[in-house]
């Protein structure tokens, strides 16, 4: 049996499900894209490679396993994109929960069969139908659980609206112990840098208390204000349009004070370090240029 407990984003990881780009599928089709960044880099042309990508995610992998991480990999899936695992399914406390994705993806939980098998099954949550998540939008605090979403009408509006209202609902009644905090994103299907495409592309905690957020990624000043007010201005990374393009609050935390983040990110890198964290930079620009990084390419199985 694997052991699964995630409570929130900063515990020591024993283990993670790290994305594959073995046979992903190369340059989509404009038309066949689901966000906007990745059909940006197919019309300019720098769409990433697999080789590279494949490096990219190598680096990673050496990083986690430093910090003695045991790492899963999805089974290849031919011509399929597998890279960005967060959002298949996500672990809250000991249970696992598969949502419902966008029809695009929807192949890609098969990767990761071979590991539901080895789960005890009353720890699978499926959701009904009507709800539609993607682990993107769930970040986890103790005994808070933040969700991005959209509304009915941006939901049937949006290509890039993931999470919708029923899925909040859901996810509340199975652990009604915790207090889901829902906020409403921004969404662009043609313009990535108005796009917050999940909540960890505009937030994510980080350390004791302190987080990394893009306040325009927010459709609700009120929300702003919460999180201004439950963590503490001062203990706020505000990052810039250009930086959430970049995806600067997509970086990923092995524990309190270790976070792996995209060489590039220059300033970012050198607050985290102010701040204290051991900060391990990789090249992830690459995979960047498909609207995920770090995070987005993490399932954290058990985290202490």
């Amino acid at each position: 049996m694997i052991n699964i407990n995630i409570n929130n984003e900063i515990g020591q990881l024993k283990s993670v499900i790290l994305g594959t780009a073995t046979d992903f599928g190369g340059t989509p089709k404009e038309e066949d894209c689901y966000d906007p960044k990745s059909k940006e880099n197919v019309l300019n042309g720098t769409f990433p490679i697999e080789k590279d990508l494949f490096e990219e995610l190598n680096q990673f992998r050496e990083v986690l396993e430093k910090y003695n991480v045991k790492i899963f990999r999805p089974e290849t899936i031919k011509n399929l994109n597998q890279i960005f695992t967060r959002d298949i399914a996500f672990v809250i406390d000991d249970k696992i929960i598969i949502p419902n994705i966008i029809s695009d993806r929807s192949n890609e939980i098969n990767g990761i069969n071979y590991l539901l098998q080895e789960l005890d099954p009353k720890k699978i949550l499926r959701l009904g139908i009507d709800s539609r998540v993607e682990g993107g939008d769930v970040i986890l605090s103790n005994n808070r659980i933040f969700i991005g979403y959209s509304k009915e009408n941006d939901f049937v509006k949006y290509k890039v609206a993931r999470t919708n209202e029923a899925a909040i609902e859901e996810i509340s009644s199975f652990f009604p112990d915790k207090e889901v905090l829902s906020f409403e994103l921004n969404k662009s299907d043609t313009n990535a840098k108005e796009n917050a495409l999940h909540l960890d592309c505009c937030f994510q905690p980080i350390g004791k208390n302190m987080a990394i957020i893009y306040e325009g990624g927010f459709r609700n000043n009120k929300d702003v204000d919460y999180l201004n007010n439950y963590f503490g201005s001062d203990n706020l990374i505000k990052i810039s349009q250009e930086e959430m393009y970049n995806m600067n609050s997509n970086i990923f935390s092995i524990s309190e004070d270790i976070i792996v983040s995209e060489k590039g990110f220059n300033r970012l890198n050198s607050i985290l370090r102010e701040k204290g964290f051991i900060v391990e930079e990789i090249s992830f620009s690459e995979t960047a240029k498909m609207e995920g990084l770090l995070r987005c390419s993490t399932l954290p199985l058990h985290r202490l």
